[in-house]
């Protein structure tokens, strides 16, 4: 039950000394719903397993026990929970009781004999603690604090073959038996410990590939907090370009996500996360389009050729008559969004160089302009989908070169901004239906609810897991 809680973080590994971009809270309320759900779930496991062969030597005479089948399992749900003194996990068991058949063999000197068995373990008590923490290169650690393992009683009954010389053995027979099995539990629980952490050291991906390019670099910044009603998790949350590398020249800011023990999960992201992609974006001149006179919409009556921009720039008509033309625009600083109580900021500064195209080919520099836009945003949840809006606050046009003369932008300025109020309304159009909210194959969230805060967007959330997918 201990590893399958500690395999949430496999996918995690932190550095030290840095501010969490994104952070994750696990509560009382997820921690034992996951037990609940884990608990069904390594119960419908027992029952009907083959362990392996348990040999042994009572008054020696030597005994294999084969094709050991769990015929039932009493499994209570255990008690997991946060352990802020070892920065881990407490988990017991109490009363496990589970009822076994299988074959027996066993020879005494020249004697050799074999029949079936009944068994049954009455009473079985493990208590297990185990701490997280860092290895030298920033993975995350899964160490065995201490383990203690108790049997109540066990029942034995051999049939067939000569199985009555044992019974006056017998009970001498089940208290080495119990203690067999007690000493094995503990080492048994370690080892899978052990196993897991050799994973988890194995594991070098602490990325999530967006695209061909783009990647979120998601190690955590240092060892998960634990507290007695959570467990908190610091991501760094920072975005990247693959052919650049290179990092944002700023840092996230501290912030602190309320919990929330109403819900299983809580989150917060950052505007350094979302800043940290537009830089990525920024630095792998990936913020730079090519407008032409067919990407617009036929129905526009306004074509991007020297005659139709007559109206906007006087110039062009007559010193470049009839030639088409086309718009490189392209970001002039990093575009940086702002998160405010309730609503999502975005500046954006960009340049539009205008050029004209003569038959041959030949590009004629026009003029070039910045444009300085503001917007703001809003998003929300509702019937599991992120939704969300954008409406312009503020769109700037002024002049900042020109080879065919000074003109006046305003006219020019009211067009561009008839433009992306149009762009924008079938933006809102789909961002209206919105995305369904992130689901993995086993698990998906559920009664979510998102609220922008000061510096940072916070997401409380219940899990819904779906066992069936198990198997």
């Amino acid at each position: 039950m201990l590893p399958a809680v500690i395999v949430v973080l496999m996918l995690i590994s932190f550095t030290c000394g840095e501010n969490p971009a994104i952070q994750v809270i696990l509560t009382s309320k997820g921690l034992q719903y996951g037990t609940h759900i884990g608990a069904g779930w390594v119960q419908e496991k027992l029952e009907h397993n083959t362990l392996p062969d348990f040999s042994g030597k009572v008054l020696g005479i030597h005994y294999i026990l084969t094709g050991i089948t769990i015929t039932k399992c009493d499994f209570p749900e255990p008690i997991v929970e946060f352990n802020p003194d070892n920065t881990g996990f407490t988990t017991s068991i109490s009363g496990l009781s589970v009822a076994l058949t299988g074959g027996w063999t066993t020879h005494f000197g020249l004697i050799h004999d074999g029949g079936s068995f009944n068994m049954a373990i009455f009473g079985l008590d493990v208590t297990s603690v185990v701490e997280l923490g860092k290895d030298p290169d920033g993975h995350l650690s899964v160490t065995s604090i201490s383990c203690d393992a108790q049997v109540g009683e066990v029942d034995i009954q051999f049939e067939g073959g000569a199985s009555w010389i044992f019974q006056p053995l017998l009970e001498h027979f089940k208290g080495r038996m119990r203690d067999e099995i007690r000493s094995k539990i503990c080492p048994d629980v370690e080892e899978s410990i052990v196993s897991l952490e050799y994973h988890l050291q194995a594991m070098e991906d602490l990325s999530i590939q967006v695209d061909e390019d783009l990647v979120l670099y998601i190690p955590l910044t240092g060892v998960p907090v634990i507290t007695a009603s959570s467990m908190i998790l610091g991501l760094k949350g920072e975005f990247y370009d693959m052919k650049t590398h290179e990092w944002p020249p700023f840092e996230a800011q501290n912030f602190t996500v309320p919990e929330q023990p109403d819900y299983m999960l809580s989150m917060g992201l950052s505007e350094f996360t979302m800043n940290s992609a537009s830089y990525a974006l920024y630095s792998g001149k990936r913020l730079h389009v090519l407008i032409t006179d067919s990407m617009i919409p036929p129905y526009i009556h306004v074509r991007l050729n020297t005659s139709s921009m007559g109206p906007y720039v006087p110039q062009l008509p007559k010193m470049f008559p009839g030639l088409l033309m086309n718009l490189q625009v392209y970001a002039s600083e990093v575009p940086m969004f702002s998160f405010q109580p309730g609503v999502v900021k975005l500046d954006l500064a960009g340049i539009v160089k205008a050029s004209a195209i003569e038959p041959n080919g030949t590009q004629i520099p026009l003029f070039k302009l910045n444009v300085d836009l503001k917007f703001d945003g809003k998003v929300w949840v509702a019937a599991g989908r992120l939704k969300g809006s954008v409406a312009l606050q503020n769109l700037t046009l002024t002049l900042a070169g020109s080879e065919v003369g000074h003109f006046e932008t305003d006219t020019l300025e009211s067009l561009v901004k008839m433009g992306v109020m149009a762009g924008l309304a079938k933006l809102n159009v789909e961002l209206g239906k919105g995305v369904v909210l992130p689901r993995m194959r086993n698990a998906q969230l559920v009664n979510t609810v998102l609220a922008v805060e000061e510096g940072f967007i916070a997401m409380c959330s219940d899990a819904e897991v779906f066992t069936d997918s198990f198997n």
